[in-house]
């Protein structure tokens, strides 16, 4: 980040909140085809949350569109079973319906490959369904293959870091889909950003802006499983569905990136036999909407056993068991989200002032070089600020702080010293 970015934002204490409205009647996106500044990028989409695409110039050195597609632009059966033959993928049937979803299987990935080939050959159908490889950590699973690099856009990448961290999981995926497997619509885990690049085939996204999915919703409150249903045009089951604007609907081509921005709802096809690499990801500019998420999702499990709030002495920790359970996240551990991102951002900080070198990883540590200290000090700024809004939320008051991993009171403490430790060596914070 740029000084002169770093000093339009350092100020701001909320993020501005967002506008979508130009997204209600048209049916554009950004298309990025030339060089783009990071800072450029921070300003006009993630901070007010609009999606763009990049063109395919911004995949074109990525070996896996070489070393996974053929000459004529299909996934490469032959290369790929190379690699990959023995590896247990997770795999959805794009033909069955669980909840709001689509049920999974793990499978050999020689099995799948092998299924699709059949598919193509039976002209895209199958007795088995339309299967779809998907939500694959395969940079987990094969971390020497160094396929693709992330832009340096999606590098400020706190979910990932957290849990690369905590060596627990990730939030990196690899789609492979035959034409006409799809996803339904739902919007991001802990309401994320995305990114999503093509390294072959095509896709279609249909996009509502944040807020829009609440006229979708049926009597009963419950979101569609395919927004293009017919059912939606009945009044009785969905009253507001006409108030909702028309969805963006955006093709994407071999190679290109879309940028799916927090909140966005979105269902998505494949056009074509297609190959995809997806991040979710986290930072200072969307954590605020994390946040919120989270909030949301302790207030319906309060709702939901609100019944028992007053036969039980625990009723309060069950809730955080429960959001746990459903949502893969509690506030306990959204604090020790943000204590190791501060952590990360003051031995930088303090690596910058000293000239030493600092124990975390060599992943993290080229990222928050790139992004400069400009921006580790924007990073803390904003945790400050979520461990200021924790402290004064009843929920949290009511968690067991000595289990807690971060101590609020102690790492504001931390944050403000350095803050002062390094404001007049590096010039990072402006009077």
């Amino acid at each position: 980040m740029e000084r002169e970015a770093y000093r339009n934002c350092c100020s701001l204490v909320k993020i501005p909140g967002q506008s979508y409205e130009q997204f209600w009647s048209s049916h554009f996106v950004d298309y990025i085809d030339k060089e783009l500044s990071y800072s450029k990028f921070f300003k006009k989409y993630l901070l007010p949350n609009h999606p763009c695409m990049f063109s395919r110039r911004f995949t074109e050195d990525w070996k896996c569109r070489k070393q996974w597609v053929s000459d004529g632009g299909k996934p490469d059966f032959q290369k790929l079973l190379q690699e990959f033959e023995e590896t247990p993928v997770p795999v959805a049937n794009c033909n069955a319906k669980e909840y709001n979803a689509n049920p999974k299987q793990v499978m050999p990935f020689k099995e799948f490959i092998q299924y699709w080939k059949e598919y193509i050959q039976n002209g895209h159908s199958s007795p088995k369904g339309c299967l779809y490889l998907k939500d694959w950590h395969m940079s987990r699973d094969f971390p020497e293959h160094n396929v693709y690099n992330t832009p340096v856009f999606f590098s400020s990448d706190w979910l990932n870091e957290y849990w690369d961290t905590i060596e627990v999981d990730d939030y990196r995926f690899v789609y492979m889909g035959p034409k006409g497997s799809w996803t339904p619509f739902h919007a991001d885990v802990f309401r994320s950003y995305s990114w999503s690049a093509n390294i072959c085939g095509r896709k279609k996204w249909l996009l509502y802006p944040p807020g829009q999915e609440e006229f979708l919703r049926d009597t009963h409150g419950n979101l569609p499983y395919d927004v293009t249903s017919a059912e939606l045009r009945d009044a009785d089951l969905f009253p507001h569905s006409e108030e909702a604007c028309q969805p963006l609907e955006i093709i994407q081509e071999a190679g290109e990136i879309i940028f799916v921005p927090s909140g966005w709802h979105h269902q998505v096809y494949n056009l074509e036999d297609t190959i995809s690499i997806n991040h979710n990801w986290l930072n200072g500019c969307n954590v605020d909407i994390m946040w919120q998420f989270l909030q949301n999702e302790l207030s319906s499990v309060q709702k939901e056993i609100d019944e028992w709030r007053n036969t039980m002495d625990s009723w309060h920790q069950h809730c955080q068991v429960i959001m746990k359970a459903c949502s893969g996240i509690n506030y306990a551990e959204f604090a020790a989200f943000l204590k190791i991102i501060a952590d990360n951002r003051m031995a930088f900080l303090n690596a910058c002032s000293t000239g030493e070198s600092s124990d975390y990883s060599r992943r993290l540590s080229e990222s928050l070089t790139t992004l400069g200290p400009y921006h580790a000090a924007f990073d803390l700024q904003r945790v400050a600020h979520l461990i200021e809004r924790l402290l004064c939320n009843e929920d949290f008051k009511r968690l067991d702080h000595s289990t807690l991993t971060l101590q609020p009171e102690s790492m504001l403490q931390q944050i403000r010293d350095t803050i002062q430790s390094t404001r007049g060596q590096h010039l990072l914070y402006q009077e």
